[in-house]
């Protein structure tokens, strides 16, 4: 079976898309039903500074917590198919009116089609830090006696 890519955008304007990876596991909660598309886990920003944006500096904002992670480019890059089924007739297309066994021998070609490219990935390899701590208590003083 053939399959051919097709890239009607061209290398230099195709969409740059990244892999973000994480350690650990995004668990959504329970009432979601593994219906997770669309769904919004966070904020990614690059970092505010220029020094460290520069270097590849981004921050991932998860609830309340916040990763620190860096831009590391990949080995070999990654595309972004799209895959696209068309259906060929065998008699040249003679008719709008076809059988159920013509529909059935008319041949199936596929084609991916290129909708990005991946040349780099978004790393963040340490632990969150937590934005909201636990609040401060007090020490209680010991009482003393007192002298009489």
């Amino acid at each position: 079976m053939e399959i051919r890519v097709r890239c009607g955008c061209g290398e230099p304007s195709c969409p740059e898309w990244a892999v973000v990876e994480l350690q650990g596991v995004v668990q959504p909660q329970a009432s979601l039903a593994g219906d997770i598309r669309g769904l919004h886990i966070g904020r990614l920003c690059s970092a505010p500074s220029p020094s460290s944006a520069s270097k590849g500096g981004y921050t991932f904002t998860v609830g309340y917590h916040e990763l620190a992670g860096t831009k590391v480019a990949l080995k070999k890059p990654l595309l972004v198919l799209r895959k696209k089924k068309k259906v060929s007739g065998g008699d040249g297309g003679a008719g709008d009116q076809e059988s159920p066994a013509a529909a059935a021998a008319a041949e199936v070609e596929q084609e991916l089609e290129v909708i990005g490219i991946i040349r780099h990935k978004i790393l963040f390899k340490d632990r969150p830090k937590a934005l909201i701590s636990k609040p401060v208590t007090k020490e209680k003083k010991a009482v003393q006696p007192a002298a009489n």
